[in-house]
């Protein structure tokens, strides 16, 4: 009788119950690539939803929101059939000085592609009181669409001055090196990462956390109402997290440089940080 071990999953207890570690302290920059980032971007807004609600109850709740809006991919071209056209009528003949009737070249139409608008859904949070269903905090998680020239950026900026001018405390989450920051630095000091949390009952003033890919993810305390217990908002602690669980340990090669692309510097820490863990 064959012995259970000939039957075995190839699969080791010790393999199967082996956690992805991210290799780096904070967040991880192969994270932000197009490949991953719309995936890590849903991701997260779910696991502050799971973590935040219990937390929450009975007075608030946290909300799944949808923004929608058309845009048109900054690298696409419209392309126009105007070159072809003008050729054709230079090379058509002049009519003739008579009363006979001279048939036109015929013009054949070409191909061409043209620009069709893309339809952005973009997910953020919301943080409601149950009882009178008054939005206490907006959550936003920035895409890319956000930090680049376009629609994205002005659906976003338009939703961001409708909260400021508000009673609605926002928390602006931004794991993206690439782009044009949407809150500055005073004397535009340049970080890789942000994170705003503004308070309504304190503004103009907000608190931004400003940090390095060298550095951890700053937790902080989710703003609710004034005299509320206020959670810590632990984002280094859910993209962890994550990476442990979308196995995204398998899919990123640490051979190669991140997408977007980083400076000098940058490349060269990440460089030592990935020998030093026998990923490269």
């Amino acid at each position: 009788m064959a012995s259970f071990s000939e039957f075995d999953s190839p699969l080791s207890p010790e393999t199967v119950n082996t956690r992805a570690v991210s290799p780096f302290p904070g967040m991880n920059p192969y994270l932000e690539n197009p490949l991953f980032w719309s995936e890590i971007h849903n991701l997260l807004i779910a696991a502050i939803f799971r973590r935040l609600n219990p937390q929450l109850r009975p007075k608030y709740k946290v909300a799944i929101e949808k923004r929608v809006y058309q845009t048109i991919d900054e690298d696409s071209l419209l392309v126009g059939v105007a070159d072809v056209a003008v050729q054709s009528i230079q090379k058509m003949p002049l009519p003739e000085p008579t009363s006979i009737a001279v048939a036109s070249p015929v013009v054949e139409a070409v191909t061409v592609d043209v620009t069709m608008p893309e339809t952005v859904k973009e997910t953020y949070l919301e943080v409601r009181d149950v009882a009178t269903q008054e939005v206490v905090t907006v959550i936003e998680i920035l895409s890319p669409k956000n930090k680049r020239p376009g629609e994205g950026r002005n659906a976003y900026v338009k939703k961001r001055l409708q909260v400021l001018g508000s009673y609605t405390n926002l928390v602006e989450v931004d794991l993206l090196r690439d782009g044009k920051p949407i809150q500055q630095l005073q004397n535009n000091i340049q970080t890789d990462y942000r994170i705003l949390v503004s308070r309504a009952s304190k503004r103009p003033k907000a608190d931004l956390y400003a940090f390095n890919l060298q550095n951890p993810i700053p937790s902080f305390p989710l703003p609710l109402r004034e005299g509320d217990t206020e959670p810590l908002l632990e984002i280094q602690t859910l993209i962890s997290e994550l990476y442990n669980e979308g196995n995204y340990d398998l899919v990123i090669d640490y051979a190669q440089e991140p997408v977007p692309a980083m400076s000098v510097k940058s490349v060269a820490w990440v460089d030592e940080l990935l020998k030093q863990q026998g990923l490269r």
